[in-house]
């Protein structure tokens, strides 16, 4: 609730500023809370992690339109995609670095027994939720398939 209570205020701030960049994808943000909100059920508010799993989603699909756009040679266009998701990354803890995913991700190989890649499942399964919202999906699963490709030390 805590997120979602600075979300509107930068919001406001972002009206008074008429910053219409932020404003605008600020006000994406707050349309696709409110569905998820829907979605969710009027008697349980959504939770922080629920904001941020939004967001996340969000993120994202900021990025591969920008990809779509580069593609197409619409450059203008993705870097105002890549500029909206940029914003929103605000909005999230303090992403890993890859030296972290790998350390967390071997520990997870460790802790489930992995010996190779035919294992992928198993670390994933163990990694995800001590790294929910604070890494790509794809970043883990590159890396958790590296090291499995490598083995284990």
């Amino acid at each position: 609730m805590e997120l979602q209570n600075r979300i509107q205020q930068d919001l406001v701030q972002a009206m008074k500023n008429r910053d219409e960049l932020r404003l605008g994808t600020l006000r994406m943000l707050k349309a696709a809370l409110q569905l998820a909100q829907v979605e969710k059920g009027k008697g349980d508010p959504l939770s922080d992690e629920d904001v941020l799993a939004v967001i996340q989603r969000l993120i994202k699909q900021r990025k591969e339109a920008s990809e779509q756009y580069r593609s197409h040679g619409a450059e203008e266009r993705a870097a105002r995609e890549l500029e909206e998701a940029r914003i929103l990354e605000a909005y999230r803890p303090e992403q890993l670095t890859d030296l972290e995913i790998e350390a967390m991700a071997r520990q997870a190989a460790l802790s489930v027994g992995a010996q190779g890649p035919r294992d992928m499942g198993k670390v994933m399964g163990a990694l995800m939720p001590k790294v929910k919202g604070k890494v790509d999906g794809s970043r883990v699963r590159e890396t958790v398939a590296r090291l499995l490709e490598k083995g284990l030390p």
